[in-house]
């Protein structure tokens, strides 16, 4: 059936990593709130299930998830929590899960209640689960961008190829953005990067963008306990400024217009039924 899709100008980017703790959720976060220092409307879903962390990272505590829109009677604008520099959270609870078995009334409840984004938002970003679960490669499946996370560990660069594996292998985007965090020097990141463009660009049909470098940090240990964004309350860190050099090039990149064809949060959540359906 045809969705009416209101302004497909929103981008909507998943945020993914091949394992856990390599500091995905903390680039979301950050890059939500300086995208929005930037002027951009932005909007983030929690998507790793069963792992709310966004919310904790951004010191907020929304009391209502995606759960309550689909089987409450809250609209979207009730569970919408707003972080710092005016972005909005949205926690995916227990929601997401439910698309598989959603019946056509609450699946369509589900897809007019997120074209708000597309009215609302520029930027969209999804935190995904890591690894490559049916339900992380869905939500990457379904967003018209993807970036993946990941750190100069071995563990990490084995566990990321797989997570672009699947990707070439269900044909699911033919690029992908990748971000090294958590690297000692600018040698470590570029050498990482190059591993995994490398292997990529020889044996999967698919292109590997590398996006950013963010540098080991002992500030962003110390904000992660006092729940306070980097980004927000060390706008002129070096971690701050790596994430802010990530965010304008989302903004500045020549690649982004070719994305906004693809129906924007509504494209998002109709291929996303449909997946998950």
């Amino acid at each position: 059936e045809q969705i009416n899709e209101v302004g497909p100008n929103t981008r909507v980017i998943a945020v993914s990593s091949g394992k856990g703790g390599v500091g995905k959720t903390n680039l979301v976060v950050n890059l939500a709130i300086t995208l929005a220092g930037l002027g951009k409307r932005v909007a983030v879903f929690d998507a790793d299930l069963g792992l709310a962390n966004v919310e904790v990272l951004m010191g907020v505590s929304p009391p209502y998830t995606l759960f309550d829109c689909l089987y409450g009677d809250k609209t979207i604008d009730e569970i919408i929590v707003p972080g710092p520099n005016g972005v909005r959270l949205v926690s995916g609870g227990s929601g997401f899960l439910e698309l598989a078995n959603l019946g056509n009334k609450k699946r369509r409840r589900l897809i007019e209640s997120l074209s708000y984004f597309d009215r609302e938002t520029d930027f969209l970003l999804i935190d995904t689960g890591a690894g490559i679960s049916k339900n992380t490669l869905g939500f990457v499946a379904a967003a018209s961008e993807a970036i993946v996370v990941i750190t100069p560990e071995p563990t990490s660069l084995t566990d990321a190829y797989s997570l672009i594996k699947a990707m070439a292998m269900f044909k699911v985007h033919d690029e992908a953005m990748l971000v090294v965090n958590r690297a000692i020097n600018r040698q470590e990141a570029i050498s990482a990067s190059d591993r995994i463009e490398k292997v990529a660009g020889q044996f999967l049909d698919i292109k590997i963008n590398t996006i950013g470098w963010i540098m080991e940090d002992k500030l962003v240990v110390q904000c992660v306990k006092k729940q306070e964004p980097y980004s927000q309350f060390y706008p002129k860190s070096q971690v701050s400024q790596s994430v802010a050099a990530i965010a304008k090039y989302l903004i500045e990149g020549s690649h982004q217009k070719e994305y906004w064809h693809q129906g924007g949060a509504n494209g998002f959540i109709s291929r996303l039924a449909k997946l998950f359906g």
